[in-house]
C-alpha cells in the first residue's frame, strides 16, 4: 500500500485547498501526465522553451490566480497564499526543475512590485499576469554577483523625474520573455543607500538587450543590458533604503520555494529507484535484500519525510506573520539551507544503491541528480544562510517567551503582511518560542530522547564555551557551530508537525536515530577545527550519542520504503 507521506500524481487529492485552488493543482498534474515521460525528458535534454508549459499556465490563469495577491486581484480566488505556493512548487519540482524555474522566477520579479505602493506598476503586473506573462528579478551582475551594494546599473536622472538607465545583468531567469523585469540600480547623482532605485522594465523594448542564456539548459538564465533604458516615473518601484529593503525582503520570500521544489524532485527519483532496486537481481536476489541497501534506501526515505514536515510547519509560520512575530526569518534559511542539503543526501543515498541506472538518458532520475545540486546554491549559498541562521541562535536556545500556539495554515487568506516586512534588519532582536515543548511531547520516542540530550549539550556550550571574539571573526569555525543549531531547529518543527499529523512514531524515531548520527558527525568536525579551543574539543567529543537501535522498528520501517515499489510510474 502506498504511504500517504510523499506525493503521488495518480492518488493525488488536495482536498484541504479550496475548489479552484484544487482544480488548479490537479490540472497542473494532469497535463505533465499527460505529456508524459519521454516528452519531458527529451525537452529537458534538448533545453527546449518552455513555451508549451506557459501556454498551459496562461490558459490555466494558474499564475495569476496563485500569485496575484487579493489586494492586486479581479476575483475572489486571487491571493497570495504560502501554502498552496509551496504545494505547486512540489508538483513542479516533481516533473522538472526547469518548469519551476520560470515560476520561481516569476515570483522574484513580482516581490518588488508587490511590495511599491506605485499603483500604476502594481496594476500593470496584475494585467500581465491576466495576459500569462512571466517576470523576471534583475538583481545578479556578473562582477558582483548579488552585492547590492556594488551595482553598476546606472540611473541618469532627466529633467521628467525619470531617469535613463545603463547597465547589465547577469543570471536573470526568464530575462528572455519577461514582460516586466524588477531592475535594481542606482542613480548617479546621489551616493550611498538613498541613491539605490528599483525599477520596472520591459524585455522587448528596443533598449533592452539579451546578451545570452548563461547555462545549458532549458532554463534561459539570461544576460542582459540596458543602453540609454527610459524610464519614466511611472516605472520607479522603490527608491533609497526602501528599494534595499525591498530586495532582500523579496529574497525571503522567494528563497522559501526551494525547499518545496526540492521535495518534490527527490519524491519522483525516490520511486524511480526503490522500483528498481526491488527488481533487480544480483547474485540470484533481489539487491533490496542486502543490508546497506536496505539502510541507505530507508534512511532517504526517513529524511524525505522529515523534508516534507520541516517544510510544511514552516509554512504555518509563514502565514502567521507579521511585525511583533519574525520567526519565519529564522525558518526561512532553514528551510534553504537544510532542507535542499537534505535533498541532496537523499539523491545521493539512492544514487548509491541504483549506481549506473542513476545516469541512464530515459528516467528522470539523471536529471534529478544534477538539478538537486543548484537549489542549494540558489538565493544565497549554504554558507550565507548559515551565517545568517547564527544571528538566531542565542534567543532561540537560551530565551524564549511566551507566544500563543501557531496552528495549521490550510485556510484560503492572502499573507499580505511578506510584502509589508518593513527594513531587513533587527534579526538579532527576534524572539522565539521555547523548543523544548516540542522535544518534550515525544521525550518518549528513544532517539527523539537521545537527540534531545545532544540539543541541550549545545545549549551548555553557547552557554560556557561559546566562540570567543578571535572565533567570532574564523566564518569556517561557525559555520560547524551553526549546523549543529540548525539541526535542533530542523528538529523541533519535525516534531511540532509530526504532533499536528499524528504521525507514526516509528517513522520518527528512525529519523532521529539519522539527526542524533548527523549531530554527532559535526561534532568530530567541530573537534577538528583548527581554532578549537581545549574546552570546545572536550565538549564536542562528550556531545557525541550513539543512536537507539530497534530491528523491529528498522522492519517497519522497510516496509514503507517496500511499498514504493511499483507505487507510481510515469506514462511514456
Amino acid at each position: 500500500m502506498t504511504t500517504p507521506l510523499l506525493f503521488n500524481p495518480h492518488t493525488y487529492d488536495p482536498a484541504h485547498f479550496d475548489p479552484e485552488t484544487r482544480r488548479l493543482l490537479r490540472a497542473t498534474v494532469d497535463w505533465f501526465e499527460e505529456r508524459g515521460k519521454r516528452r519531458i525528458i527529451e525537452d529537458y535534454r534538448t533545453r527546449a522553451w518552455l513555451g508549451d508549459f506557459l501556454a498551459f499556465a496562461a490558459k490555466e490563469r494558474l499564475f495569476a490566480t496563485f500569485l496575484t495577491p487579493a489586494s492586486a486581484g479581479t476575483d475572489e480566488d486571487q491571493r497570495w497564499d504560502t501554502a498552496r505556493i509551496a504545494a505547486l512548487n512540489e508538483i513542479l519540482g516533481f516533473y522538472g526543475l526547469d518548469y519551476w524555474y520560470a515560476w520561481q522566477v516569476t515570483i522574484l520579479g513580482l516581490g518588488p512590485v508587490w511590495q511599491s505602493e506605485n499603483a500604476a506598476a502594481r496594476t500593470r503586473a496584475a494585467d500581465l499576469l491576466n495576459q500569462g506573462e512571466v517576470f523576471a528579478f534583475g538583481l545578479s551582475e556578473k562582477a558582483h554577483g548579488a552585492d547590492i551594494y556594488s551595482t553598476d546599473m546606472l540611473l541618469e536622472p532627466q529633467a521628467d523625474g525619470g531617469f535613463r538607465a545603463t547597465g547589465s545583468k547577469y543570471y536573470i531567469g526568464n530575462g528572455n520573455a519577461a514582460g516586466l523585469v524588477s531592475v535594481f540600480g542606482r542613480r548617479t547623482d546621489v551616493e550611498g543607500a538613498d541613491g539605490y532605485v528599483f525599477f520596472a522594465a520591459d524585455s522587448r523594448h528596443p533598449a533592452y538587450h539579451l546578451v545570452k542564456n548563461v547555462v545549458d539548459s532549458s532554463k534561459f538564465v539570461s544576460e542582459f543590458r540596458l543602453e540609454d533604458y527610459p524610464v519614466a516615473p511611472e516605472d520607479v518601484l522603490h527608491t533609497g533604503r526602501a528599494a534595499f529593503d525591498a530586495a532582500l525582503n523579496t529574497v525571503n520570500v522567494g528563497k522559501f520555494n526551494l525547499c518545496t521544489a526540492s521535495i518534490g524532485i527527490c519524491e519522483h527519483a525516490m520511486y524511480e529507484a526503490v522500483t528498481h532496486a526491488s527488481n533487480r537481481i544480483l547474485y540470484g536476489r533481489p539487491v533490496t535484500v542486502f543490508p546497506h541497501v536496505r539502510r541507505e534506501l530507508a534512511e532517504a526515505y526517513v529524511r524525505l519525510v522529515g523534508m516534507k514536515l520541516f517544510s510544511d510547519r514552516a509554512v504555518d509560520y509563514f502565514r502567521t506573520a507579521g511585525p511583533e512575530d519574525r520567526r519565519y526569518l529564522l525558518f526561512n534559511p532553514m528551510t534553504k539551507m537544510k532542507v535542499t542539503t537534505e535533498g541532496e543526501k537523499v539523491i545521493d543515498l539512492m544514487w548509491d544503491v541504483i549506481a549506473a541506472k542513476g545516469f541512464e538518458k530515459d528516467n528522470y532520475f539523471s536529471q534529478a541528480a544534477i538539478e538537486i545540486r543548484g537549489l542549494p546554491k540558489l538565493e544565497g549559498t549554504v554558507h550565507v544562510n548559515l551565517a545568517l541562521i547564527l544571528k538566531f541562535m542565542r534567543n532561540h536556545l537560551l530565551d524564549p517567551i511566551d507566544v500563543p500556539a501557531v496552528p495549521t495554515r490550510l485556510d484560503a487568506a492572502d499573507d499580505d503582511f511578506l510584502f509589508r516586512q518593513g527594513p531587513a534588519r533587527g534579526l538579532g532582536s527576534v524572539r522565539f518560542h521555547d523548543w523544548r515543548a516540542a522535544y518534550d511531547a515525544y521525550a518518549e520516542v528513544p532517539n527523539v530522547a537521545r537527540f534531545r540530550e545532544q540539543a541541550d549539550a549545545l545549549c551548555e556550550f553557547v552557554t560556557t564555551t561559546a566562540p570567543d571574539e578571535t572565533q567570532s571573526r574564523d566564518l569556517d569555525f561557525l559555520l560547524s557551530v551553526g549546523q549543529l543549531f540548525a539541526l535542533v531547529v530542523h528538529g523541533q518543527l519535525i516534531l511540532e508537525q509530526a504532533k499536528l499529523t499524528d504521525l507514526d512514531e516509528s517513522v520518527l524515531d528512525e529519523l532521529f536515530s539519522v539527526l542524533v548520527r548527523d549531530f554527532s558527525g559535526h561534532c568530530v568536525e567541530l573537534h577538528g577545527k583548527d581554532s578549537a579551543t581545549e574546552p570546545q574539543q572536550t565538549w564536542a567529543l562528550g556531545a557525541i550519542r550513539r543512536p537507539v537501535v530497534d530491528e523491529a522498528r528498522s522492519a517497519r520501517i522497510w516496509e514503507r520504503v517496500e511499498a514504493l515499489s511499483g507505487a507510481y510510474e510515469m506514462a511514456l
